[in-house]
């Protein structure tokens, strides 16, 4: 059973070899008491029925696959944003091990965080201690010119005070009064991975900021702040800087790992790369305005921007995510009216060559019925698009939404003929999602890498009832360097555009394939 240097296999193949096999149904048969696979089909069969989907979506206490993360993972994304900064977590160690993990498999890249590593004694004591030697010994061995503090659910739950033990931190001496140290409460409880963005970086700005108001001006440095919320495709921030340049537009995007998520093989370990620096944080206010872009996860920076800053920050009814042709055009009209520059021809060819390229794929994806999930804004910008493209978004999906976004997507589809059919669902996971495409059968998703066992399920009842997953999203864990791609402006609309179109062209060839029997589309002779 022991591999062979000179044949090294993975899991796959070397599971199927025939040791293993035998190993597996062993194990199978002696140890784990297996039901009847009689007994497993039946199961299984059922609960791709209707009966099983309403009982499905009566259930109140489980979450099964929810499709959102934590808290402190958004906080920890937020802080890597900003220049020399390190991510600080006031938890357990597992927690931190777990974000870095998860944006390990995504990014492949290493992330850097760290944890002051509470255990049973700072659960009963609290954990000042913890934060004392930790917040010391992290200045002192990674160098960072700024610690961002966010919490995990042990602290929440025993109501650790960040802004009494950070102070307290400086009067015993361990980091000098002066050391940045911003912090957020992010208990993983409540909320989800966008709500600790939203939380820490209103954390960042309220540090920099709030007490330092007074030499303050809106406009006086000619520039606009860009706020990407919680975003993990890095061509998204090459996209806007593009699109900004080629206006002629001064910015500054507050939040940004653009960097440090994506640094070269160079030879040279760059624990920090690139961000925005203290001085453009602080200066933040002096910008002409402020926008979000992705206002449904911004509630409380949004709040922030515009009580304290004096910025009109559009919100949610007033700006929408940059995502296919309308709310791309909407955004740089809305550059151009704050910045008093005009949209450039580039930007307009740009936008003249989606419209083409729309127009050359309306036939291939024109009545295309779609099932998707993910992040309340993204999700809205993907359906807007796909309505833009003729296709009917049939099951939409946001675990983190909150009833006012699911009004204002029932209005977004209600304006649309292609909308016709679809359904919103707020606070409902994965597992719901399974039952919705059992039942009103989809032609693809759209979702993250966990779409992959709904997909295997609905190919296991036979290949007439396999729905294929289209991976776009957050996480992708099963595919490599999709997190460098774009999906905002119109390059994103093009990539996506792409993407799904020559999806349905692959379906169909592999749908196509029997010789004479099935090989009826020509595509390559006509």
């Amino acid at each position: 059973m022991s591999q062979s240097v000179e044949n090294i296999k993975p899991s796959y193949p070397l599971f199927r070899d025939q040791d293993y096999k035998d190993m597996l149904t062993n194990k199978k048969d002696n140890f784990e008491e297996k039901h009847p696979q009689e007994l497993i089909d039946e199961t299984f069969m059922w609960t791709t029925t209707v009966e099983y989907q309403e009982l499905n979506f009566q259930r109140e206490a489980l979450t099964v696959n929810p499709a959102k993360a934590c808290q402190p993972l958004g906080a920890v994304l937020c802080s890597l944003g900003f220049e020399n900064t390190m991510p600080y977590v006031h938890g357990s160690q597992g927690c931190v091990a777990y974000f870095r993990t998860y944006f390990n498999r995504h990014f492949k890249e290493p992330i850097s965080c760290v944890s002051d590593s509470m255990t049973e004694d700072a659960a009963v004591f609290g954990g000042q201690k913890n934060m004392f030697d930790g917040l010391e010994n992290c200045k002192a061995t990674y160098k960072p010119d700024m610690i961002a503090v966010s919490t995990t659910c042990m602290a929440e739950v025993i109501g650790d005070d960040l802004n009494a033990f950070i102070g307290n931190s400086r009067k015993e001496g361990h980091i000098p009064d002066d050391y940045p140290v911003p912090f957020a409460h992010t208990p993983s409880f409540v909320g989800s991975h966008t709500t600790g963005w939203d939380n820490m970086f209103e954390g960042i700005a309220r540090y920099f900021t709030l007490n330092y108001m007074e030499d303050k001006e809106v406009g006086s440095n000619g520039k606009i702040n860009i706020v990407p919320g919680f975003e993990t495709y890095l061509g998204n921030f090459r996209v806007i800087k593009r699109m900004l340049n080629e206006m002629d537009v001064g910015f500054t995007m507050l939040s940004d790992p653009e960097e440090v998520l994506d640094t070269p093989a160079d030879g040279k370990f760059r624990m920090y790369a690139g961000g925005t620096t203290m001085d453009e944080m602080k200066d933040a206010p002096n910008a002409h305005d402020t926008l979000f872009l992705q206002p449904w996860q911004s509630t409380k920076s949004l709040k922030f921007a515009k009580n304290t800053w004096q910025h009109s920050a559009p919100g949610e009814k007033d700006f929408k995510i940059p995502m296919g042709l309308d709310w791309t055009d909407a955004f740089l009209m809305k550059v151009s009216e704050i910045s008093g520059q005009e949209i450039p021809e580039s930007l307009a060819k740009e936008r003249g060559r989606l419209v083409d390229m729309m127009t050359d794929s309306h036939a291939w994806l024109h009545g295309k019925r779609y099932a998707l999930w993910g992040d309340p804004d993204f999700v809205m910008g993907m359906t807007k698009f796909l309505l833009e493209l003729g296709c009917e978004p049939i099951h939409i999906l946001a675990n983190n939404a909150n009833k006012r976004w699911k009004k204002a997507m029932e209005e977004i589809l209600a304006e649309n003929p292609y909308g016709a059919n679809s359904e919103v669902h707020i606070g409902k996971d994965l597992w719901h999602m399974r039952s919705l495409v059992f039942t009103n059968k989809p032609d693809y998703m759209i979702g993250n890498s966990y779409g992959k066992f709904i997909q295997r399920d609905t190919l296991y009842k036979g290949e007439e009832f396999e729905v294929p997953l289209i991976r776009i999203g957050f996480p992708i864990f099963d595919r490599h360097h999709l997190h460098r791609a774009t999906t905002l402006g119109y390059e994103g609309a093009m990539q996506i555009l792409t993407t799904l179109v020559n999806t349905e062209l692959e379906h169909l060839d592999n749908k196509t394939r029997g010789m004479q029997t099935t090989d009826y589309n020509y595509d390559l002779v006509r």
